[in-house]
């Protein structure tokens, strides 16, 4: 699996505390081992994320993405799950 990174998700990854970026790092890792390990409770999205997923970051951080092939992923957006899916 190849994860790519959109424009957007660079930029609130930039707003992340220290910490909230290793665990991103953390997770990305996990990802590319297993991108359905039940760490990440990897689900698909509904409404205005039709068509993409979602992993669990830790806490309340949350990471959508959207597969472009059977192994390339972007990931399109990072943050709490009350302001992505607001």
């Amino acid at each position: 699996m190849t994860i790519r990174l959109h424009r957007n998700f660079e930029k609130q990854f930039q707003k992340l505390k220290k910490n909230q970026k290793a665990k991103v790092k953390e997770r990305f890792g996990l990802f590319l081992d297993d991108p359905f390990s039940p760490l990440l409770n990897n689900h698909p999205l509904q409404g205005a994320y039709q068509g993409y997923r979602s992993i669990n970051i830790g806490g309340d951080l949350r990471a959508v993405y959207r597969l472009l092939s059977p192994d390339t992923a972007v990931f399109v957006t990072v943050g709490k799950h009350a302001t992505l899916y607001e």
